[in-house]
């Protein structure tokens, strides 16, 4: 059958044209979006699913629509302003050019981050400006499901207390002022993406800032009620696997994503996610069944994602077998750090970190961070890094100076976000309270949104133990889970 003639081939799928520019690989530009729809869905509905089941029946609502409400709010900040400030001109070494990312003009051009030329001294090029074969559309969206997905996680550290006015303040103020300078500083062309601090796919500037941020928020909203930190049994243990699955698996773009390009480097990145998860659950899995005696399904999801984050800032730079050494300290430090240093680190439990996202974040992260200045293989650090002969410890040169590089990435930007995240707080409590009223705090979900996730005792009536003769989640029952987020 003959061929259509050019000029019967409608110009939305004619090379060569405004719609199909010579610079368009159509394959990483479906391969990009793909990536940020699978980002979206670890958010929307992932997290959403997960913080709603994970927590207390009174606090389902509440924790899920914090979720949905983050990622709401950062898309429309991100295209107004922040996405420039993150990856746009650069405005000082850590920080871009404030504006918006609506125009037409802007979006259909050829994908650029024109801050990250690289340089030598001796200011000629070392590595040219990136310029993914995708429209800036693309990029936009991709980054956008990476900063909104940071708010998400920080939401987990004050689930169940946090008053949602204050909320809804907290995200854009986060977003413009601690995530953007992250985000710029280590991906954008920032002072620490110059120097050569690695982090493939967000292990600082997403998990390390988050759990500190997230710890440091803990700290100025003040605890849950007595009888929440007392009791907090998941609401339905099922559907935190289902939000865990969804989480998981959208790895794949998170991780897989980021060389901004469907190449053989996504394809390492995406196979040691994996297997870094793998190792962690099962590595977590068995410590709280050599110490507690039982497998914990909350605990496997704590190690699930302690495994996801810790390989993100070296997912395509380390090999298989790193991959595996990196889950079993993932499975096992945060593990540590969560079920004994925290309960015997008196400052720790001073503050109320609902879902343990210091460990499973900051502490994996971390981690992380540094196990990538270790392992980091050269040949594969060369498909990705801007900065020439970049290598691991392990691989002898210039390694050693680039775990010292690693540690000082990582405390700038733990410095940042507890400074940042800590004068946010301070100001939004001068004009919201950050804690909700006792009342609130007593009732939950009925008392904050007038909604309730289930009608347990009938068609949408209060439990009433005269009534009903079955107990509620108040009800104090003998502690027997074990490895598990309730006992943080």
């Amino acid at each position: 059958m003959a061929s259509a003639p050019q000029n019967q081939v409608p110009v939305a799928y004619r090379g060569g044209t405004p719609a199909v520019p010579d610079w368009l690989n159509k394959g990483d530009n479906t391969w990009q979006m793909i990536s940020a729809t699978l980002v979206g869905l670890q958010s929307v509905p992932g997290l959403v699913i997960l913080y709603g089941s994970i927590v207390k029946k009174k606090w389902a609502v509440n924790s899920a629509f914090m979720a949905l409400y983050a990622f709401a709010a950062v898309v429309l900040c991100w295209v107004v302003w922040a996405y420039k400030m993150s990856f746009g001109e650069k405005l000082l070494p850590f920080w871009g050019k404030a504006g918006p990312a609506l125009g037409q003009q802007f979006l259909i051009k050829h994908a650029a981050l024109p801050a990250s030329t690289q340089f030598y001294h001796n200011h000629t090029v070392e590595t040219d400006m990136a310029t993914p074969l995708y429209p800036m559309a693309s990029m936009v969206w991709f980054q956008c499901s990476f900063a909104a997905i940071t708010l998400i996680l920080l939401a987990g550290s004050v689930l169940g207390r946090m008053n949602i006015k204050a909320w809804m303040a907290f995200v854009p103020l986060w977003l413009t002022f601690s995530y953007t300078v992250g985000a710029f500083s280590l991906w954008g062309g920032g002072f620490l993406f110059h120097w050569g601090v690695m982090d493939y796919s967000g292990g600082y500037v997403i998990h390390l800032s988050s759990g500190i941020a997230g710890l440091t928020t803990a700290f100025w909203v003040g605890p849950r009620s007595t009888k929440d930190r007392e009791r907090f049994p998941p609401n339905n243990v099922l559907l935190t696997l289902t939000g865990a699955g969804l989480l998981w698996m959208g790895w794949a773009g998170f991780n897989g994503g980021d060389p901004y390009s469907a190449n053989v480097d996504s394809s390492m990145a995406v196979l040691n996610t994996n297997i870094c998860a793998a190792t962690s659950l099962l590595v977590w899995t068995w410590l709280d069944v050599i110490f507690f005696k039982k497998p914990s399904v909350v605990g496997a999801v704590q190690g699930m994602i302690t495994g996801l984050v810790c390989i993100t800032p070296g997912a395509g730079l380390v090999q298989g077998w790193a991959a595996i050494v990196m889950g079993i300290l993932s499975g096992s430090v945060p593990w540590l750090t969560m079920m004994v240093v925290h309960k015997r680190w008196a400052f720790l439990q001073q503050i109320d970190d609902t879902l343990g996202v210091f460990h499973t974040h900051a502490v994996a992260g971390l981690l992380g961070g540094v196990l990538t200045g270790i392992f980091a293989e050269p040949q594969l650090c060369a498909l990705f890094l801007p900065v020439t002969y970049s290598r691991g410890g392990v691989y002898g040169g210039s390694g050693g100076i680039q775990i010292l590089k690693q540690l000082a990435g990582g405390s700038f930007i733990i410095g940042w976000n507890v400074a940042v995240t800590s004068i946010i707080c301070y100001v939004i409590n001068l004009v919201i309270p950050l804690r909700m009223s006792e009342e609130q705090l007593l009732i939950g979900d009925d008392a904050v949104h007038g909604e309730e996730a289930y009608a347990l005792w009938g068609d949408g009536e209060k439990y009433d133990s005269t009534k009903h003769g079955m107990y509620s989640d108040d009800t104090s029952h003998p502690k027997t889970s074990i490895g598990a987020t309730q006992v943080v």
